[in-house]
C-alpha cells in the first residue's frame, strides 16, 4: 500500500491527528458534559496525546499489528481487506495504550487505576472501532491515494 516509509509516516500522522483529536474531545465530554468548549479544551489536551499515541503506534502498537495481521491476510487479498484488518487491531491496541494514558493523565496511579482502565476501554472502544472503520480510516485513505496514487497489481482492487 505505500511505496516508502515516508509515505507510511504521513498515512500515520494523518490518521493518528485525527483520531486523537475526535477522541480526546469525546474523552473531555464524558468527565466534563458537553459544551462548546469541548473543541477547545481538546485542542489544549491533544499535543501531549498525540505525542504519546504517535509513539505508541509507530514503536509498539504498529510493530505487534505488523506481526499479528499476516495470519488474517492472504497474499490476494484486496487492498479494502488489508485496509480493515489493519485497521481493526491497530484501533484495538490504541484503544488500549491510549486508555492507559488518558487513566494515568486524568487520575494518577491510584487504587482505582484498573477499574478506571476498565472503564476507560468499554467508552472508547465503542466510539473509536466505528469512529476509524467507518468514517477517519476511509476519509484518510481516500485523500491519502489522492495525494499518493497507490501502485496496483492485477489482482488488487480500490478500497
Amino acid at each position: 500500500m505505500f511505496k516508502n516509509k515516508k509515505e507510511h509516516f504521513i498515512f500515520i500522522l494523518m490518521i493518528c491527528t485525527t483520531m486523537v483529536y475526535i477522541m480526546t474531545c469525546y474523552n473531555i465530554a464524558l468527565i466534563e458534559g458537553f459544551s462548546s468548549d469541548i473543541f477547545l479544551h481538546g485542542l489544549f489536551g491533544f499535543p501531549v496525546a498525540f505525542v504519546f499515541a504517535l509513539i505508541g503506534d509507530i514503536f509498539i502498537i504498529g510493530k505487534i499489528v505488523g506481526k499479528i495481521a499476516p495470519k488474517f491476510i492472504k497474499e490476494n487479498d484486496s487492498m479494502a481487506k488489508r485496509g480493515i484488518v489493519m485497521s481493526f487491531f491497530t484501533c484495538c491496541g490504541m484503544v488500549l495504550w491510549m486508555s492507559a494514558f488518558g487513566v494515568v493523565h486524568n487520575m494518577g496511579f491510584g487504587p482505582h487505576f484498573f477499574a478506571a482502565y476498565g472503564v476507560g476501554i468499554v467508552r472508547n472502544v465503542i466510539v473509536a472501532m466505528p469512529l476509524n472503520l467507518l468514517i477517519v480510516s476511509p476519509l484518510v485513505r481516500a485523500i491519502f491515494f489522492k495525494m499518493f496514487p497507490p501502485e496496483f497489481n492485477k489482482s488488487e482492487s480500490v478500497a
